[in-house]
This record gives C-alpha cells, sequence and structure tokens, in this order.
C-alpha cells in the first residue's frame, strides 16, 4: 500500500490487509480528486492518474457508476449532501459492498457503511 496506508490508523489498514477483503474503488472518488484538484484545493494535491495507477498496482478493483447507481441515490434519505458521498453510498449498497468512510456524516447512513 505503500506510505500513505501505513499513516491510517490500525483499524482501516487492518481491513486493508485482510486478503479475505476485496479492494474496490469508486470512479467517483478519481472524479472528485480531478475536480477539486482543478480548483486547486491544497488537499487534493495527488495528479488523478497517478492515484488510479497506484490503486491498480496495489490490487484495487474499479466501480464503474452505472445507472442503476444513479437510481439508487433517490432511496438515499437527505443526511448529507456531498454528491460524491452519496454516489459512493448508492454503489455500496447496489453492490452490496461496505464504504469504509473517516466521516461521521457518511457513517449516519444504514448502507453497508464502517466508520473507521
Amino acid at each position: 500500500m505503500g506510505a500513505t496506508a501505513d499513516r491510517w490508523p490500525a483499524r482501516p489498514r487492518t481491513l486493508l490487509d485482510d486478503p479475505l477483503n476485496e479492494l474496490l474503488f469508486s470512479a467517483a472518488s478519481l472524479w472528485e480528486v480531478a475536480i477539486k484538484r482543478g480548483l486547486g484545493r491544497p488537499d487534493f494535491r495527488v495528479e488523478p492518474r497517478v492515484f488510479r495507477r497506484g490503486l491498480l498496482d496495489n490490487g484495487y478493483r474499479e466501480i464503474p457508476i452505472t445507472s442503476a447507481h444513479a437510481v439508487a441515490l433517490d432511496a438515499l434519505p437527505p443526511l448529507h449532501t456531498d454528491p460524491f458521498d452519496r454516489i459512493l453510498l448508492a454503489q455500496a449498497l447496489t453492490e452490496g459492498d461496505v464504504l469504509l468512510t473517516s466521516d461521521p456524516d457518511v457513517a449516519q447512513y444504514s448502507a453497508p457503511v464502517q466508520l473507521v
């Protein structure tokens, strides 16, 4: 996982290191990085192409955004308004995957979410 993963708290690191867990990433996450990096946000300095390559090189599988994910947004209560987080929640619900988050607002949902 590299130096970045070494700085993570023990709980997510343990989940990510468990060979029984499939590592996934959403196209939405790269979309968010590209947009916020383009806006000059200092917390989004990573180049999206480098980020994607690193995820793929470390065994992550990409989840594209589908129309089923977009439709699932309609069932989400308006607990959180960030469109990127909401599509990640919809993907987790639709695909039956667990979304790891450090955002307590996202963790409010009954979707398969774990606060780490």
